[in-house]
């Protein structure tokens, strides 16, 4: 969890700096929902090692993968609304070009491209 509160190294120089899904009912909601993908994937395991149908197996394993999709997305969603979007509109055009770059190699990652 840890990981979600990193700084963003563009903005490692300002101090305090943090990210909208901070925010303490977003920040809630995200970790409500990656609580339970933990659990789907305990109840993997649980199959795995009760020798669970295959099938039964694979379609658990889809489950999780949507639902780490859906997460992503919050977090994507997030990152537009807040850090992308608040640098153009600071008007700061190298920071801004700098933000569309790192957004477009965040959707690449995000999508496997």
């Amino acid at each position: 969890m840890e990981a979600m509160e990193r700084e963003d190294p563009a903005a490692a120089g300002q101090a305090g700096a943090r990210h909208g899904y901070i925010k303490a009912k977003d920040k809630e909601k995200l970790r409500n929902r990656l609580r339970r993908i933990e659990g789907q994937v305990r109840g993997l395991q649980r199959m795995v090692d009760e020798e669970a149908y295959c099938v039964d197996v694979l379609t658990q394993v889809a489950s999780v993968v949507s639902a780490l999709e859906k997460a992503g997305m919050v977090v994507l969603r997030d990152h537009v609304e807040h850090c992308v979007r608040e640098s153009i509109e600071a008007g700061d055009g190298e920071k801004a070009d700098e933000k569309v770059d790192e957004l477009t190699a965040a959707v690449e990652r995000f999508l496997r491209v």
